[in-house]
């Protein structure tokens, strides 16, 4: 569908042609922010400039078993685990276990025993793989500080909260199905229509 046809729909739907508008630049700029943050060229640049022999999937898996506080979705981080390294990144438990023993044998990190559990091996970070998360960090704050201190203070109070509303925007994604679910069936229909191997273009 083009942005005219997508336009239409939405107005159909009662929604205000200011919000289709908010809408379509909003989504136009956070695909563009995508493909950077998928680039990662804050985390390249701060393992150029802070000249750390690391690959970014190590620097990752480092984070992950820090867990600021925020950063990994959660507030009391609580012990590591291999598959808690894995659950937080989103990646195979057998790639997990591979960068934590690279980072083991290269100092950045250590295995240890729980004291929840004996029988567990958690995982921690050395004072060498401390100091790296904690440059890191203080890398990216100084210059997303320095950026954000062009702003005023009246544009800083009124953004953090609206940008904390609109990321639960995604929640709303169950009820939206159910209310428009009619020009989603349209969608799906058409979608099924135009299908290569669709039953109705091999009786045509």
């Amino acid at each position: 569908m083009s942005n005219a046809d997508i336009n239409a729909l939405m107005r159909k739907a009662g929604i205000p042609e200011e919000t289709v508008d908010a809408a379509m630049a909003i989504d136009a700029l956070l695909q563009n922010w995508r493909r950077r943050s998928q680039r990662r060229e804050l985390g390249h640049r701060a393992l150029i400039d802070l000249k750390i022999n690391l690959e970014l999937p190590q620097l990752d898996v480092l984070f992950s078993i820090e867990a600021p506080l925020d950063e990994n979705g959660i507030q009391a981080p609580g012990e590591t685990m291999v598959a808690t390294v894995a659950e937080r990144l989103g990646i195979d438990p057998s790639r997990a276990s591979r960068i934590v023993s690279d980072l083991v044998d290269a100092g950045y990190a250590r295995r240890a025993v729980s004291q929840a559990d004996a029988r567990r091996t958690i995982i921690e970070l050395t004072e060498a793989g401390k100091t790296i998360v904690a440059s890191v960090r203080a890398y990216k704050f100084l210059i997303m500080g320095d950026f954000l201190n062009s702003w005023s203070n009246e544009e800083l109070t009124a953004f953090l909260p609206l940008l904390r509303r609109f990321g639960h925007w995604s929640d709303h994604t169950e009820l939206g199905a159910e209310k428009f679910s009619d020009d989603i069936a349209a969608l799906a229909a058409k979608i099924a229509a135009d299908a290569p191997n669709s039953a109705a273009k091999e009786t045509a």
